[in-house]
């Protein structure tokens, strides 16, 4: 499904923006993003440019898409090192939408994923960008949360189990069994969930194709976007994730790798070279390392099935129609799970 601004809720907008002083004048709007998610759109008077995330179209699941939540985090983590875009304004339900939206700053420089800018195609510079990634994770999960006023954004106790029942539901029978393709690797799963490494403010899509980099060398992250699933829970529920989207050579790719391909350029640190910097810089250990991969591809295998059913439906973005895509997904979750763990 789609959605883009009437007249009616342009002229709201406009006047907006125009009564908090952010904008002057007339609005032209752009969709920007791949759209399978919240909505992102890159808004400009002629003279500024800011950025408004609202929620997909409906019908969207009770609890999801929380524009407000996502603000709120933004606003906490404004006065940490985790490059985040400054929060303008929040609009509630009905003030000029019929959902809940915010405004940012609109942050410059490219989002990369299948191939790095020339300003940054040395060598040097791609192996100074991966790094930069994994130290944004090592910085984000350093944050003191609790200081930070985010105390009640989850419930990191027992956050591993309950992640892994909570999406099984998603997509089981009446019987609460999963798909019989899924049977074998959802044993796995839940057969060695780990104890939580810890406990810390983790984005949950953290990969190269949700930030934005400085658009000129020294490679580094200017912010990091798409904060809609962030929560508190296992750091290395995030490092998984991270490197479950990471492209690795001679590996088949899924759609979030394939989202991700410029990582195979000449002098991006591999996935092994990556674990070990977050291993160094923050002490966890990564026995465990390959539960963590794993389940993040069979989430990602849960959410486009759930995607691919709500689309059969008619009610979904035809995107996730492809049964190969569910496939994909599944295939690497069982290869992460029969590799070797981690030293």
């Amino acid at each position: 499904m789609t959605w883009d601004w009437s007249p009616r809720t342009l002229s709201a907008l406009e006047s907006f923006l125009f009564e908090r002083g952010i904008t002057d004048g007339p609005l032209a709007t752009k969709r920007i993003g791949d759209g399978h998610s919240n909505l992102t759109f890159l808004v400009s008077d002629g003279q500024r440019q800011v950025i408004v995330r609202r929620p997909p179209p409906p019908p969207v699941p009770t609890g999801a898409h929380d524009m407000l939540r996502e603000a709120r985090l933004l606003e906490a983590l404004a006065n940490t090192a985790v490059p985040v875009p400054r929060v303008l304004a929040t609009g509630h339900s009905g003030e000029v939408l019929d959902v809940a939206f915010y405004v940012m700053d609109h942050v410059a420089g490219p989002v990369i994923t299948t191939a790095t800018p020339a300003e940054l195609s040395a060598p040097t510079d791609r192996r100074a960008l991966g790094e930069a990634l994994i130290d944004t994770l090592v910085t984000l999960h350093a944050v003191d949360w609790r200081a930070a006023g985010l105390g009640d954004l989850g419930r990191p106790e027992g956050f591993n189990r309950r992640h892994l029942n909570r999406m099984t539901r998603l997509i089981a029978d009446a019987d609460g069994q999963p798909p019989a393709e899924f049977a074998d690797i959802t044993a796995w799963l839940v057969a060695h969930v780990p104890p939580e490494s810890g406990a810390a403010i983790i984005h949950n899509d953290f990969r190269i194709g949700n930030v934005i980099v400085a658009p000129e060398p020294p490679a580094r992250i200017a912010a990091v976007l798409d904060w809609e699933l962030a929560t508190i829970g296992d750091p290395l529920f995030d490092l998984g994730y991270f490197l479950a989207c990471y492209p690795d050579p001679g590996e088949p790719f899924t759609p979030t790798t394939k989202m991700g391909t410029a990582c195979l350029e000449d002098g991006f640190p591999t996935r092994a070279e990556l674990a070990a910097r977050y291993a160094a810089a923050t002490g966890r250990s990564l026995c465990d390392l390959n539960w963590y991969v794993a389940l993040a591809q069979w989430k990602l295998a849960v959410l486009y099935e759930y995607g691919r059913r709500r689309a059969a439906d008619g009610a979904g973005d035809p995107y996730y129609r492809d049964v190969t895509l569910v496939q994909s997904f599944l295939d690497a979750a069982r290869r992460a799970a029969a590799r070797t763990p981690a030293a």
